[in-house]
Parts: C-alpha cells; sequence; structure tokens
C-alpha cells in the first residue's frame, strides 16, 4: 500500500504544492509549527532518509535548500530549520520550519491552524 505522501504526490489526496520536479515534491504540513511550515519528499517511496542512494539525497538537499530561502524571505525568520524524524509516515521527508529561536521547532507544542485560503496564500507565497 502507498504510503499517504506517495497518495498525495499522485494527486489522490488534496495537499497545498509548493513545489515540484521530477524527483521531489513539496507542500505545506497541514498541522504546522509555523507559518511556512514546510515538507519536501522524494518522489521515489523510500522509508528512511539515509536509504536514499547519495545522489538522491544531495539533490534532495538542494530541492530544500531553494525553499528554504523562499520561506526565509517570506517569514523573514533568522534561519530555516530541517528537521528529519518522523515515524508515523513511511516515507522519507524533511520537515522545513522558519525559526526565531530552537523553541520553534518543538514538536510537542501546539500546532497552528489555517483556513484553507490561508493556506492556498501561503503556499502561493513560496512558489
Amino acid at each position: 500500500m502507498a504510503s499517504i505522501f506517495s497518495r498525495i504526490i499522485a494527486g489522490e489526496i488534496p495537499c497545498y504544492k509548493v513545489a515540484e520536479d521530477d524527483k521531489f515534491f513539496a507542500f505545506l504540513d497541514i498541522a504546522p509549527l509555523a507559518k511556512c511550515h514546510t515538507l519536501v519528499v522524494p518522489k521515489r517511496e523510500v522509508d528512511y532518509f539515509y536509504d536514499l542512494d547519495d545522489a538522491e539525497l544531495a539533490d534532495m538537499i538542494v530541492f530544500a535548500k531553494n525553499i528554504a530561502k523562499k520561506i526565509q524571505a517570506t517569514t523573514q525568520c533568522k534561519k530555516v530549520a530541517t528537521v528529519v524524524l518522523g515515524l508515523e509516515v513511511a516515507h522519507a521527508h524533511i520537515h522545513l520550519i522558519p525559526m526565531n529561536t530552537e523553541k520553534d521547532v518543538d514538536f510537542s507544542r501546539e500546532k497552528l491552524s489555517f483556513t484553507p485560503e490561508e493556506f492556498i496564500k501561503i503556499a502561493e507565497s513560496l512558489q
């Protein structure tokens, strides 16, 4: 069975897409820690981040870097945290989270909620 991320990439589940190329897909986290919290995933379904081959891993970081620069410009944050974690979805992914303090990347914090219209505006601001 395909992961939820593979189903998002295939268009079976809607998302707020930020970027896409032939290998990677980026979309807004629907339970974000901050405005512009984005997930970057390889289109090839791989469970563990470090099971990606070296070239794919390098390309994924460059793809994420371009999005992180847009996040930083849009939010005026100090840095964009790059976080690899998560056991819930068996599909490698990177969280890109705007941050001004390390507390901004505390996953135990209450998540933000946005209306669909707000999510659309946020995604468009990163494209």
